[in-house]
Order: C-alpha cells, then structure tokens, then sequence
C-alpha cells in the first residue's frame, strides 16, 4: 500500500518564481467524499487514476495508477465534479527535499500553495524563505476540497491567505 505524507503552506512574494519549471495540470474528481478520493489528472503528457483515503496525522493510504491521456480527457471531460482543478505546479529543491508549488487558476485563481512530501510525519524540513503560514490541517486548501467551495467563493476570512 501507498502512503502519502505531506504538509501544506500558503506561499508569500515572487521569489519562488525563479527557482523551478512550471507544468500544467489539469485535474477533477470522480469522488470527493470523506472517506475516499478518487482524482483524475493530466500532468503535461501524463495521465493518472489515484485513490486516497482518509488522513491520519498528515498520512493516507495513496494509490497512483497511469492511465491512456485520452481516456482521462474524457473522464474530466465527461464524469469529474466541477469546477475541475486547473493550476500550474512548480518543482523547486530546497533543504534537500523538493517543494510543488501549485499556483491555482480559474475559480481558484490567487491561491498559491506550497506542499511537501516526507518519508515519516515528525520529519525535519527546512522551511524555504517563500514559505508562509502552515495549512495541512486545514481541509479547505485540499484540492477535493476546492471543487465544492472554491477559493473564489471563500469570502469571510479569504483576506487573511
């Protein structure tokens, strides 16, 4: 079984920009609810099936499957809740692990957000200059989460991201 470990923080300034090459991710969801996540992505030319299950302590059963491009185009096209995710992610080493900025677009357009996955859930990690306020535990900045209130929609306390 897979397990994924991660932390989540907003991102504050530009100076990340320079650091890392941009990919564009497409992504939906065929299943949002608490207990299991089922995702829909296309990474530039890669596409993937992945099941998550429920996060205890900031680790979750992960399954990652590639599947045909073509076949994701229509499963987002076709059967994904909506609005889909649309965002750039970027890939920046830092403190000897690598960072994925993802910089949010269409109904999710302003947010940015910093992740990194660790091998164990008390690891150490050298938090980058760029790096702002910690949300992992925070389930709106989940991007299963964002399909049902988009960033656009937060309103009340949006003005404190």
């Amino acid at each position: 079984m897979g397990m994924e470990i991660e932390r989540r923080f907003l991102v504050r300034g530009d100076a990340w920009r320079s650091l890392g090459a941009g990919t564009e991710y497409r992504q939906g969801f065929l299943s949002t609810v608490k207990e299991r996540v089922v995702r829909v992505r296309i990474a530039g030319d890669r596409a993937t099936l992945t099941v998550k299950g429920v996060a205890v302590d900031l680790a979750r059963p992960e399954f990652e499957y590639p599947i045909p491009i073509e076949d994701a185009r229509i499963l987002l096209d076709t059967l994904c809740e909506r609005p889909l995710i649309e965002k750039t992610r970027y890939r920046i080493d830092h403190g000897g692990l690598t960072w994925e900025v993802d910089e949010f677009r269409g109904e999710n357009q302003g947010l940015i957000v910093a992740e990194v996955e660790l091998n164990d859930a008390r690891q150490a990690v050298d938090l980058p200059p760029w790096v702002g306020q910690e949300v992992s535990e925070d389930s709106r900045y989940f991007n299963s989460n964002l399909v049902r209130v988009p960033f656009s929609r937060w309103g009340v306390g949006r003005e404190s991201v």
